[in-house]
């Protein structure tokens, strides 16, 4: 670089050379032709102007390539600022949508903190998703696995406010990545990603999905389900909205977990841990309401209690052990046949059970109680290699003929069930 700019301010420097020499190279002609004399003194003059421009001329080209070299160095100094400064500028772009990210998702650990439900904790968490993440045409999916069977299922689909039915209700090729690998997934294009078969991402019976994140529920070790979010076109998603997921992933997992747990401690404090019925107490919390509401729809319920016909003797004969397969076999029984939605059984004590039947009136209730005995009675049950059979004894009271609260229809159904065992037992005595 010195170089070429030395040889451009020498090539300069001769054609200031050139212009001051040739008018005195003329006034040299002149005083050879007119004016001898002065012709040993031009000369003289001459050879002295030469000796002294050509330093000068060196000197004037050092000092022209020094400050030509200072300009571009400053010029490059300029640039390397201006990319500074725009790096700068990306990077405060990028602190202010954290702040923005972090302020939505303070905004949904508050919303989260008051579900204590998994399905309000599902439904919120799928809402700030799609607060959170504002492209068009996406698709927010959340599975959890099954509790027991540990299949994935879906929990949540939605586009918008409106809920989607997917065909692939155990998840597609890109979940199955995910549940096998435990990895965060971004996929810019599913027709140009190596890692999935084209054929199987796309057709007539598949939904259209361009581009993708999904990242796994996880809880330390356990994995709980997936969140994902998925687009018609491509290249919609990025790495910082994985990783932005993978953040709202985990807060929604912890979220899910604590629903789960408090719902399982709920269960636990409201149902028989031997037939899985609801306890008493649950009954008693759910009576009034029952009947607050039968009364303001102006509605009928009723209340079979039921009792095992000889309990002790199967007790005496086969063991504690068959006393409490019967139960629980009782209890099978019962939730199968009084499963209508609305219905509830539970162990009402020892050998006793309760049905409540809401918007059931008593002729309604006696039949099914009918019902329900013969069907018990003809269930085989196998105690220590011997087949045997249980009946039952029912009371029947309803809302409002026999009683107006849950204790005058409770003591009526009692007397009712006393009835049906003194006189035979295996039969239905109505209050």
């Amino acid at each position: 670089m010195i170089e070429i700019l030395k040889k451009q301010l020498f090539n300069s420097s001769l054609i200031l050379t050139a212009v001051l020499l040739i008018p005195l190279l003329g006034l040299f002609v002149f005083a050879t032709f007119y004016e001898p004399a002065l012709f040993a003194s031009l000369s003289f003059g001459l050879l002295i102007g030469i000796f002294l421009l050509f330093p000068l001329r060196s000197r004037y080209i050092n000092l022209q390539a020094e400050a030509e070299l200072k300009a571009q160095d400053i010029r490059e100094r300029i640039n390397l600022l201006n990319v500074e400064i725009h790096h700068e500028e990306l990077a405060i772009k990028s602190f202010q949508d954290k702040i923005v990210n972090f302020s939505q998702l303070k905004g949904m650990i508050e919303k989260l903190s008051q579900c204590l439900y998994l399905e309000d904790t599902i439904k919120t968490l799928s809402a700030e998703v799609g607060k959170l993440f504002q492209t068009q045409d996406k698709t927010i999916i959340l599975y959890l696995f099954h509790s027991k069977t540990g299949d994935l299922g879906i929990s949540s689909s939605k586009k918008g406010q409106m809920r989607v039915n997917l065909k692939s209700k155990r998840g597609d090729i890109f979940d199955k990545w995910v549940v096998k690998t435990m990895q965060p997934l971004l996929i810019t294009d599913t027709k140009s990603d190596y890692r999935f078969d084209a054929d199987k991402t796309s057709g007539q019976n598949v939904r259209l999905i361009r581009s993708l994140i999904s990242v796994p529920l996880m809880v330390g070790d356990k994995a709980l389900g997936i969140l994902r979010i998925d687009n018609v076109e491509p290249n919609k998603f990025t790495v910082e909205d994985l990783r932005f997921l993978t953040t709202v992933g985990d807060i929604g997992a912890v979220s899910i977990e604590n629903a789960q747990l408090y719902e399982r401690v709920e269960q636990l404090a409201i149902r028989d841990s031997l037939t899985s019925l609801y306890l008493r107490r649950y009954l008693m919390e759910r009576f009034p309401e029952e009947i607050s509401r039968q009364i303001r729809h102006g509605g009928e319920l009723s209340l079979l209690m039921m009792d095992l016909d000889y309990f002790k003797q199967y007790n005496d004969k086969f063991g504690h052990v068959a006393g409490d397969i019967l139960l629980r076999t009782m209890g099978l029984m019962l939730q199968e046949f009084f499963n209508k939605p609305g219905n509830l059984v539970c162990r009402y004590g020892g050998e006793e059970f309760a049905v409540l039947l809401p918007d059931c009136s008593k002729a309604q209730a006696v039949k099914l109680a009918e019902e329900a005995a013969v069907q018990i009675a003809q269930q085989s049950i196998l105690l220590r290699r011997e087949k045997t059979h249980i009946t039952v004894s029912v009371g029947v009271a309803s809302f409002p003929k026999d009683g107006q609260n849950p204790h005058e229809l409770i003591h009526r159904a009692d007397q009712a069930l006393y009835n049906a065992k003194e006189t035979g037992r295996n039969k239905v005595s109505v209050a």
